[in-house]
C-alpha cells in the first residue's frame, strides 16, 4: 500500500506523442462501443502538482493528455501521461521516479494498453497490460490472460473517466464505483461524496467538491476520512487537492499549475 501513496497524492486524486502506428495484437473484428459524452478534457491539458510529506515539499506530479496518432482497430485514441518524482531531500533519503502511461479510447474512454514503469527507493516494478475491450480480456506481461467486465479501467484512466461522469445529482454520502484493474486483479475504485467546499491553494482559490476514496482502515490509515480529494466543482472536474493523513505523518499534493483545460475553471475571484 505504501507504494501508492504518491499515486494517490496525484491522482486524488498521472512531449506530443506522433508516431503514426497500429498495434499489431488488436487486429480482431470490429465492434460496436459506448459513445461518451466527453466535455471534461481534451488533448493539451497539462496539470502539475506540488507534493508535500509534511512540512517538506517532497516532489512534482504531473498529468498529460497528449495526441498520438496512433490507433488500435482504427480507433483514435488519448495518450495519457503521468509522472512523479521527488525532490530535494525527500530525494536524497528515498527516491521515486514513477512514469504510467493509458492509451484510451478517444470515444469510449476505456483504455486499450497500460504501462507502468515505478522506481521507489528500492522498489522497482514494471507492467504492461493489454486491454481487449472486444474480448474483455486483459493480458499481462506475463502472456496470462484475465477475464474482466466490459469497458473495465486502468489506475489512470478510471481518473479521466470518473471525470466524465454526471455528478451534479450526488448526494451527501452517496458513491460512485469504477471497476478497475489493478496489479493483475480486478479492484473497484470507490468514492463518496461529502460535499461543496471553497478552497484556497497556490494557484488561487475555487469552488470544490469534496470526496473521501473509501480505503482500508488499519495498516496505513487510522479512519475513513483519512484521505480527502477535492475536484473542481465545474465541467473540468479536475482534482485540486489531496490530503491524506498517514500512520507516519501526512501527504498532500496540490495544484500547482494547470493549462489547455477544456472548460473555464471554477475559481474565485476576491
Amino acid at each position: 500500500m505504501k507504494r501508492y501513496l504518491f499515486l494517490f497524492a496525484i491522482a486524488g486524486l498521472f512531449f506530443l506523442s506522433h508516431s503514426k502506428r497500429e498495434f499489431s495484437w488488436f487486429q480482431t473484428e470490429q465492434n460496436e462501443y459506448r459513445k461518451i459524452n466527453n466535455r471534461a478534457f481534451k488533448e493539451g491539458e497539462h496539470t502539475e502538482y506540488l507534493v508535500h510529506y509534511g512540512p517538506l515539499d517532497a516532489g512534482i506530479a504531473t498529468l498529460e493528455v497528449r495526441k498520438t496518432d496512433t490507433k488500435i482497430k482504427g480507433r483514435e485514441l488519448l495518450h495519457i501521461v503521468g509522472t512523479g518524482r521527488t525532490r530535494g531531500v525527500t530525494d536524497v533519503f528515498f527516491h521515486i521516479e514513477d512514469r504510467y502511461e493509458s492509451y484510451i479510447d478517444k470515444d469510449a474512454v476505456f483504455p486499450w494498453l497500460f504501462k507502468r514503469d515505478v522506481h521507489e527507493g528500492g522498489y522497482e516494478i514494471q507492467q504492461l497490460y493489454k486491454f481487449y475491450q472486444n474480448k474483455n480480456i486483459v493480458q499481462t506481461q506475463k502472456g496470462v490472460d484475465h477475464p474482466v467486465p466490459p469497458y473495465i479501467q486502468d489506475m489512470v484512466s478510471a481518473a479521466l473517466y470518473a471525470r466524465t461522469l454526471n455528478l451534479r445529482n450526488l448526494k451527501v454520502n452517496d458513491t460512485v464505483k469504477i471497476k478497475s484493474f489493478v496489479d493483475d486483479e480486478i479492484f473497484d475504485l470507490m468514492i463518496q461524496y461529502v460535499g461543496t467546499e471553497e478552497i484556497k491553494i497556490k494557484c488561487g482559490r475555487f469552488r470544490c467538491m469534496k470526496f473521501n476514496p473509501v480505503i482500508q482502515v488499519g495498516r496505513i490509515f487510522k479512519s475513513k476520512e483519512d484521505l480527502e480529494v477535492w475536484i473542481s466543482d465545474d465541467e473540468n472536474k479536475i482534482p485540486m487537492l489531496c490530503r491524506a493523513k498517514i500512520l507516519v505523518g501526512s501527504i498532500k499534493a496540490e495544484l500547482i499549475d494547470y493549462r489547455g483545460v477544456a472548460n473555464p475553471m471554477a475559481k474565485i475571484d476576491r
